[in-house]
């Protein structure tokens, strides 16, 4: 229904290859590192030789449109790869296609100016240093935008910088070298143009990751999401990102390919969650059957592969339409996104979580931290009654 090229079958193929033989081959070794409480926030070495094969093989930025910086693929090409790499949690990183980074260097692309991309841009397209982005406050509901609290203030010779973010993402990780920071600089002006986006060096003076956030108790390491301190932070006036006042212009440019994204990842995880159940259904037996033989199993089956299903043609045609329309015509597609497949992966890891009994909760299987990652992306990047919000405005 939704053609891919022969190149994305080609790349498919590879990464699949890459993914069988490389990839689920390390999950025990990287669950054995992060077990070691001296090693949790450091990067494990075998995770820079993936990349390493990886690029060598072509397998890298694959997200990005623009051929001059990545792989020049379409997005509905891209989504299917996507979908293979949600499927391992740090997969994605392995090709240089990782949250918050891919997003990031798709808004470098679009607003950077020539000093800014050689400095951050080019950096994060070699996987040599990694990034974050800083948008949501604890002392606000960060969804009305207009309740930002953290200032930017003009001085002669730059700005200052003051406030305080969380849900970080990315900024616990050692590797972390720029962080991208939503703040209000020009309260008096209308409100999509009272903020402005800056390139915020981590290690200047002032800026302190004070803690790392747990989502049900699971910290993201070594990535991780942090709260960080913005205290009187001094940047120079070159830190501002496309221009002064133009924050929403920058996140939104960032969003429209990257829901795709997120979506096909956790389509990925979802389907990984989906076979297991059935693995689990077929070996596992309780009074006298397979569990897979019990009616309210049938159902669990049943209705997770058609919700599956439902979530993955939705995300191709919203890819489709980018393609084809662009992300402002694709707004009613991405909403709808954003708001079905989240909700999907819930309810299928949470099925699959029943079907295999106390197995799915604990450290010994991958669903309680995939349920972990699918329930938050709930409230990520917007709640879902935002989003219908928007979906509704949109179609009235």
């Amino acid at each position: 229904m939704f053609e891919v090229t022969a190149r994305g079958r080609e790349l498919q193929a590879r990464l699949q290859e890459f993914m069988d033989q490389e990839i689920y081959p390390a999950e025990a070794q990287f669950a054995e590192h992060l077990a070691d409480p001296d090693k949790r926030w450091t990067i494990p070495t075998f995770l820079e030789e993936l990349k390493s094969k990886a690029r060598a093989l072509g397998l890298w930025n694959l997200f990005l449109p623009d051929a001059r910086y990545g792989a020049g693929l379409c997005h509905l090409d891209f989504a299917h790869l996507a979908e293979i790499m949600g499927r391992c949690v740090f997969a994605a990183e392995v090709f240089n296609c990782s949250a918050p980074d891919s997003g990031n260097m798709e808004a470098l692309v679009l607003h950077a100016s020539d000093e800014q991309r050689e400095r951050w841009l080019q950096p994060l397209l070699n996987g040599e240093i990694r990034s974050a982005i800083a948008l949501a406050e604890p002392g606000v509901a960060s969804s009305d935008p207009s309740n930002l609290m953290s200032t930017l203030s003009k001085r002669d010779e730059g700005y200052i910088l003051h406030g305080r973010k969380w849900w970080v993402s990315g900024a616990c990780d050692p590797r972390c070298s720029v962080l991208l920071v939503m703040a209000l600089s020009h309260p008096e002006a209308p409100l999509h143009q009272r903020y402005s986006m800056l390139l915020v060096p981590q290690q200047t003076h002032g800026v302190k990751v004070t803690r790392a956030l747990q989502t049900f108790g699971y910290d993201a390491a070594p990535f991780g999401h942090g709260e960080v301190e913005f205290d009187q932070v001094w940047l120079p006036e070159d830190s501002v990102l496309a221009a002064p006042g133009k924050a929403f212009e920058v996140a939104q440019s960032r969003l429209g390919s990257g829901r795709v994204h997120q979506a096909m990842a956790l389509i990925g995880l979802a389907q990984r969650a989906f076979e297991a159940m059935l693995k689990r259904a077929a070996d596992r037996v309780a009074f006298g059957r397979a569990i897979g033989q019990h009616g309210m199993t049938h159902q669990a089956i049943a209705r997770s592969r058609c919700e599956l299903e439902q979530a993955r043609l939705l995300t191709h045609a919203t890819a489709s339409m980018l393609d084809r329309r662009g992300s402002r015509l694709a707004r009613e597609h991405l909403a709808m996104v954003k708001i079905v497949v989240p909700q999907m992966a819930c309810s299928v890891i949470d099925r699959a979580i029943q079907v295999h009994g106390g197995l799915g909760l604990s450290q010994d299987s991958f669903l309680a931290n995939a349920y972990a990652v699918a329930r938050a992306q709930r409230i990520a990047d917007g709640p879902d009654e935002i989003h219908m919000t928007s979906l509704a405005r949109l179609l009235s």
